[in-house]
């Protein structure tokens, strides 16, 4: 039985209480910004000589100086929740993907992470929690007390309105405010119900040693989650990240936003296995499951990479104004992070961990691990940052905000996350392929 550690318990406590102060910092000086800063910083970003659109928001309505001036304001006071939206949608994501791996293997009979059950049901339980916040940020957004999302200006769909889009107008039957507010809702729920089910009939499992009805019900519900998982993931990465560019879209976007969040989960998994088993409390897991989780981190990487490139050169490729300015906003105003994370997220990866035996340490597995969840907290950042915040991000506020944002969350999800893990035993006792997890050798 693991039992929350009195001092990790007091530094996930100190990062929620110290991000609440950052934030709170943040918080003030960004409503403190009066027009004639912002005037200012609209002087300094058309000094580069770049003043192509970069956003849709930047295509349609009044070209003067006062749109321009009323759009920079609302971008500057957009950084509070765009900070908060980033590591939200992050963490939600990546404890769901968290499930969905947990499902596959269970829809697999996959034995040998059955050791690292408990530790994948525990990231789960953050589903809640960052669901939470994205139902606030949904509430916050649909009554026009924040702006994230562009598409969600009525004048934009009213025919004869100086600010008419036609091609927002077209996609009104998806991009409306009711429908988004449910499915927002439905995502957050309905993968809160598979959380809780699953770990619900894991534990009965447990209690009812050898039942088939029982196991088969746990198997029936791993698959249904794969199911909800698979179509509600395409849906929230295109509702969440990429209507905030609504003019601009990618067939590749659920693979790169899913597998972002994959990756991530995967090196989560990664670090808390190996704290339990440094600290004793999961001696069971050996080289062989580090190994393992070592080429699914390596894998997924692998794959990201992937979905990035062909994204990005098709679209770089063709040239099209209305599609290359997502991809011109990020290189001229985010060259510090939209380039360099693909070092934390591919190079480094595929150095590091191409060889079998490098898998097997734990020292540099774990070290991995952190540098891919920082490089893809930054591949968020890029996602959200740019056709939210826009280019006026180098800023004391920003810095503040997004630091007090992530480290608000990391604490709350390391309480939640070990909370869980101490309210439960670590080792699935009652799974009929706990015995071949427990014996389990890589062969090569």
């Amino acid at each position: 039985m693991y039992s929350f550690s009195p001092k990790l318990r007091l530094y996930s406590i100190v990062f929620i209480v110290l991000g609440l102060i950052l934030f709170g910092a943040g918080y003030f000086m960004n409503h403190g910004i009066d027009d004639a800063r912002i005037e200012h910083m609209m002087e300094v970003v058309h000094s580069t000589g770049h003043n192509a659109p970069t956003h849709s928001s930047e295509l349609v309505g009044p070209q003067d100086h006062a749109a321009h001036l009323e759009h920079a304001k609302m971008q500057v006071h957009n950084q509070p929740l765009a900070a908060v939206h980033t590591i939200a949608v992050f963490l939600f994501a990546l404890s769901c993907c968290a499930l969905f791996f947990y499902s596959i293997q269970n829809a697999a009979h996959a034995g040998w992470p059955i050791i690292i059950l408990r530790v994948m049901e525990a990231i789960a339980s953050f589903i809640p929690w960052a669901g939470a916040a994205l139902i606030i940020l949904m509430v916050l957004n649909v009554t026009h007390h924040g702006h994230l999302f562009h598409w969600m200006d009525p004048a934009l769909t009213e025919k004869g309105n100086a600010n008419f889009d036609p091609i927002l107008y077209e996609k009104k039957k998806f991009l409306n405010i009711p429908f988004y507010a449910f499915r927002t809702i439905f995502y957050v729920v309905g993968a809160t119900f598979f959380a809780w089910k699953l770990k619900t009939l894991s534990k009965k499992v447990d209690d009812n040693k050898g039942n088939r009805k029982i196991y088969a019900s746990y198997y029936s519900w791993s698959v249904g989650y794969i199911v909800f998982f698979g179509f509600c993931s395409a849906a929230w990465a295109w509702d969440w990240l990429m209507s905030i560019d609504p003019h601009w879209y990618s067939t590749m976007y659920i693979w790169y936003a899913m597998v972002s969040a994959l990756a991530s989960s995967i090196a989560v998994m990664i670090l808390i296995s190996v704290y339990l088993k440094k600290n004793g409390f999961l001696p069971q897991f050996n080289d062989n499951h580090l190994h393992d989780l070592g080429v699914f981190l390596f894998a997924t990487s692998m794959l990201w990479t992937y979905t990035w490139f062909a994204q990005f050169m098709l679209y770089w490729y063709a040239n099209i104004p209305e599609e290359v300015n997502y991809f011109f906003g990020r290189f001229e105003y985010y060259s510090w992070t939209f380039l360099p994370v693909m070092i934390f997220v591919f190079l480094l990866p595929l150095l590091v961990l191409v060889s079998s035996s490098i898998k097997r340490n734990y020292k540099v597995v774990t070290t991995m691990a952190a540098i891919v969840i920082f490089g893809h907290w930054v591949n968020h950042f890029n996602m959200v940052m740019p056709g939210t915040v826009g280019p006026f991000w180098k800023t004391p506020e920003v810095l503040l905000l997004n630091l007090g944002a992530v480290l608000l969350f990391v604490g709350l999800f390391i309480f939640v996350v070990m909370t869980t893990l101490s309210k439960t035993k670590l080792i699935p006792t009652g799974n009929p392929f706990l015995h071949e997890s427990e014996i389990y050798e890589y062969p090569f």
